[in-house]
């Protein structure tokens, strides 16, 4: 039997340790130790002491939606396509009435029905379409009255709906055109609107409410130890806390660290403003200390475990060591397989002869 060298099998002897150093090195490394406990910050609202938010501002790219409660345009109106206008006509037949609601056609007509046929109104004032209609009637009946008055005129379509704060700060109203309401609460607005639609209208008012909060968001960060940080933009209402913001985000990952999760508050002058949170207990023991309220502009940031990141250093430094040493390997396979090649041919050429 053939014996070890002696420096092979001191060096057999060493490996097993080397690889325990090593192990324990990238241990210490990737910094495994105790955190420190979790301390709540006080006097910051959370899920058992919220606290109302202040008046909401609209800002780009908030939606708005807007509803004309009254809007008479102011005299002397002349009706154009797209308005609806009342009818009422006495002495007409009881199985031909003139009676409801005529939208004016884009020709500028509107339709009495097959029996009288339709009248050009488009550009007339409401006494002019009175006569229009009364002769357009007495053709067919004796001494017609007719009643008419604006059901809804088209300025009142154009400002209803859902309205989208452009980047200027403005929104727009067709026709009677734009309207700036940006850093507005939403009771400035609606008197911002109103005083740019009394140009058109007698004593306008409208309705308003935010249906899009868009503007005011917070961010949901999680570090996925080395490949890449991974982000979300969730819009803001206002009641949320971490818990929320974590369960919209679906949970943490497997390589988040569960003791390592912050809320970092917008600040200015470099002062970094973090709010520890403890998830186990809030998820565990129902603990609501840490459970804080988000208000606009929170970053929730989940780290990863630092053992993960240190794995994920080594495997982009030893990848292209891999890559390198795979190519060498397989160019000497190669080699062999040639030379085993030629040998063999070799052989079997002196055998035949």
């Amino acid at each position: 039997m053939a014996r070890i060298p002696r420096r092979t099998r001191s060096t057999t002897r060493l490996a097993p340790r080397l690889a325990v150093g090593a192990c324990a090195c990238a241990v210490a490394l990737a910094g495994c130790r105790t955190p420190p406990p979790i301390v709540p910050v006080a006097n910051v609202p959370r899920e058992l002491k919220k606290t109302s938010m202040p008046d909401y501002v609209i800002e780009p790219p908030d939606v708005i939606i807007v509803d004309m409660i009254a809007a008479i345009p102011k005299p002397p109106y002349r009706v154009q396509p797209l308005d609806t206008l009342a009818l009422r006509a006495t002495e007409t037949p009881p199985d031909n009435p003139v009676i409801g609601v005529y939208p004016i056609e884009i020709d500028g007509s509107i339709n009495l029905g097959n029996f009288y046929g339709g009248v050009m109104v488009a550009g007339k004032t409401i006494p002019e379409v009175r006569a229009a209609v009364e002769a357009q009637l007495l053709k067919f009946i004796k001494k017609p009255t007719v009643e008419v008055t604006l059901a809804q005129g088209r300025g009142m379509q154009q400002v209803r709906g859902p309205h989208l704060v452009r980047g200027d700060g403005s929104i727009g109203l067709g026709s009677y055109g734009s309207v700036r309401v940006v850093d507005m609460t939403v009771a400035d607005a609606k008197k911002a609107i109103e005083t740019h639609l009394s140009t058109y209208f007698q004593n306008p008012e409208i309705s308003l409410d935010v249906s899009g909060f868009n503007s005011k968001v917070y961010y949901i960060i999680s570090d996925t130890g080395g490949t890449g940080l991974p982000m979300q933009r969730v819009p803001l209402t206002g009641n949320e806390t971490v818990l929320d913001a974590l369960s919209t985000y679906g949970g943490v990952i497997s390589v988040s660290d569960t003791k390592q999760i912050w809320v970092a508050r917008a600040s200015e002058g470099g002062c970094c403003v973090t709010l520890p949170v403890d998830l186990k207990a809030i998820t565990e023991c129902g603990d609501a200390r840490t459970n804080y309220q988000l208000v606009a502009g929170d970053r929730v940031f989940v780290r990863a475990y630092q053992l993960t990141k240190f794995s994920t250093k080594m495997e982009r430094f030893l990848y292209p060591i891999e890559r390198a040493l795979g190519v060498t390997l397989l160019g000497v396979g190669a080699v062999r397989s040639i030379e085993n090649n030629n040998n063999l041919n070799g052989n079997n050429l002196g055998t035949f002869r």
